[in-house]
């Protein structure tokens, strides 16, 4: 497990480094790759973006604040629902993601190789059952010591 965590680590540490040389901060750029990747059918709200980056809402907010400031999205009334604020990459913002896509597939392809031996290398039985897993964070007995 450490050694697929290193080269984890090390794929995040080259997209970030890439990030930076295109003028983006990493998460400008995971918040564009996420409103490019949703799953149909998803709308690209503030919650849903929040949701599928694991951070706050203000702070997708900032990001988004920073990001239309640049030119890479815009923000959209909902048809449904004028309440609803969606969030769209910009011509701009579509090209910047394509650059950085294209660097991001030619780095995987060099690393996928050792990503594949070291998945392929992770025991199967590594870890104990669910069942003596569960034993293991029972509470222990204890007697009873007043007479």
């Amino acid at each position: 497990m450490a050694e697929l965590r290193y080269h984890i680590r090390r794929f995040l540490r080259f997209s970030e480094s890439a990030a930076r040389q295109a003028g983006l901060e990493p998460q400008q750029q995971q918040l564009m790759l996420a409103v490019k990747g949703l799953p149909e059918g998803m709308k690209p709200t503030i919650r849903v973006l929040a949701e599928r980056m694991q951070l706050q809402h203000h702070s997708i907010v900032g990001l988004v604040d920073r990001l239309v400031e640049r030119g890479f999205l815009v923000r959209l009334r909902a048809t449904d629902d004028k309440r609803q604020v969606l969030v769209k990459l910009t011509h701009n913002g579509e090209q910047s993601l394509s650059q950085l896509a294209w660097h991001h597939l030619h780095e995987l392809q060099s690393v996928g190789p050792s990503f594949v031996t070291v998945l392929q290398s992770l025991p199967k039985n590594q870890f104990p059952s669910k069942q003596s897993h569960s034993l293991s964070l029972a509470a222990p007995k204890l007697k009873n010591t007043r007479k």
